[in-house]
């Protein structure tokens, strides 16, 4: 498998094409950050597009939804679809209105949507997907049970093709407003995990598990 993908019309980046990347390893990082993503559709010549929670293991990427849901029953019999995934890292602010930008990774994919039937895989899968930011986690609750596995639906994408764009750095302005009295940087954003709060009805003794403390969003 190559390390890149050879992007096409529909992938290329042509607006600030200097900030595009199509390297597995560039894609895998935006996707591995982030844990909402969009999948794009269309259902009758009308585009839809629905967030959802969403994990990746090697070219694959799976999401999942309700079973009655309108974005589940449109793509689960395979269709195409273009899902994205991105971080705002910062604001940008310049001397000029216009020169305002902002930090960001982005990544945006296509391939085409299947529901995972085998049984395994998908229990395999939403293990993976409760594992991903809290390790462990799937051996301390109650598994799904069969009314409940029949209501979740897990759906798979292979990558066939995807771009990157990052923008880093500070402001950009042109050189006669360096001299302007007016302040200009960057304001960093982050995504943060707070303190836990448990639940009301949580019997009193059972203690936050160690791995709350650690888990991580980049």
């Amino acid at each position: 498998m190559p390390d890149s993908f050879t992007p096409s019309d529909r992938s290329r980046v042509k607006r600030m094409h200097e900030r595009a990347a199509y390297d597995r390893e560039s894609l895998h990082a935006v996707i591995d950050a982030g844990i909402m993503c969009n999948v794009g559709y269309v259902i009758d010549g009308q585009p839809y597009v629905t967030p959802t929670f969403h994990w990746r293991e090697g070219e694959r990427l799976y999401w999942h939804g309700s079973s009655a849901s309108r974005m589940v029953r449109a793509t689960k019999e395979g269709i195409p679809v273009c899902v994205t995934v991105s971080h705002l890292d910062g604001l940008v602010m310049a001397r000029s209105g216009m020169h305002h930008s902002a930090n960001y990774r982005a990544a945006m994919m296509f391939g085409t949507a299947h529901a995972v039937t085998d049984a395994d895989e998908k229990m395999a899968s939403l293990k993976a997907f409760v594992d991903r930011l809290t390790p462990g986690r799937w051996d301390e609750v109650r598994p799904p049970n069969p009314q409940e596995f029949k209501a979740t639906t897990v759906l798979a994408m292979t990558i066939e093709e995807a771009s990157v764009k990052v923008r880093t750095g500070g402001p950009v302005d042109d050189d006669e407003d360096y001299a302007l009295d007016c302040w200009a940087g960057v304001v960093p954003v982050n995504t943060t995990l707070d303190t836990p709060e448990p639940d009301t009805l949580l019997r009193e003794g059972i203690a936050a598990p160690d791995y709350l403390k650690t888990i991580r969003v980049t």
